[in-house]
């Protein structure tokens, strides 16, 4: 099963107000493994970006002046995207972006399933913080790299926090490697779920020490 890990920067909280998106950040999974496709961008918002958002992510108005336009984009954006579920923390704020960025343009709003971490971390840890950095916190996921609000970073960060909630893996593996290798700089104690086959021979041994211990213990 493939998902889209998702997550965009904008110029201000509201649309209402006319704020617009400044960047869009999606991880593929497969089966819950990352896979080498991604999506980003950095948009020209063709508006300023408030004071409150440069301190959220840095992107200044010079920075974005060159950049394309979400109308250049949003067709490889909408292939991406199509016919897969979204991940996303918080999406009632990314999915309204989106939505209205598609709506100046005449599109139709996204119609994806979604399933929103936010809302599993609150069921989840009930009265807790449930932020991005509060549950990489939890799940010991290394977030050192998030000095700003970045929505590559941020999906990075979320892919691994997202396998967590829903109980799937431990939060010691390296997923830049897709073989589960287990993390050596880690300081956390090694460890995840894996099945082992055994032989037949060490299946004859094991009877074996059984049947010699049951005598001794009880014979």
């Amino acid at each position: 099963m493939k998902e889209i890990v998702l997550d965009t920067e904008t110029t201000g909280i509201s649309t209402k107000e006319g704020h617009r998106i400044v960047e869009i950040g999606c991880i593929e999974l497969e089966n819950l493994v990352p896979t080498k496709n991604k999506f980003h961008c950095y948009l020209n918002p063709e508006r300023k970006v408030s004071e409150k958002a440069l301190e959220v992510h840095g992107y200044t108005d010079e920075f974005l002046s060159n950049k394309k336009k979400f109308k250049e984009i949003v067709n490889d954006f909408l292939f991406f995207v199509k016919d897969k579920k979204l991940i996303i923390h918080n999406s009632e704020f990314d999915i309204a972006h989106i939505n209205h960025e598609l709506s100046i343009l005449g599109l139709k709003h996204l119609e994806n399933e979604i399933t929103d971490t936010l809302i599993l971390a609150r069921n989840k840890f009930p009265g807790s913080s449930v932020s991005l950095d509060a549950l990489c916190k939890r799940y010991n996921v290394d977030n050192s790299k998030r000095t700003q609000h970045n929505a590559l970073i941020d999906c990075d960060l979320l892919a691994k926090v997202y396998i967590n909630l829903i109980d799937q893996k431990e939060p010691t593996l390296n997923f830049e490697n897709q073989n589960y290798v287990v993390n050596q700089n880690s300081k956390l104690t090694p460890y995840f779920k894996k099945v082992i086959d055994i032989t037949d021979e060490e299946k004859k041994c094991h009877k074996e020490y059984l049947s010699n211990n049951l005598k001794k213990n009880f014979f």
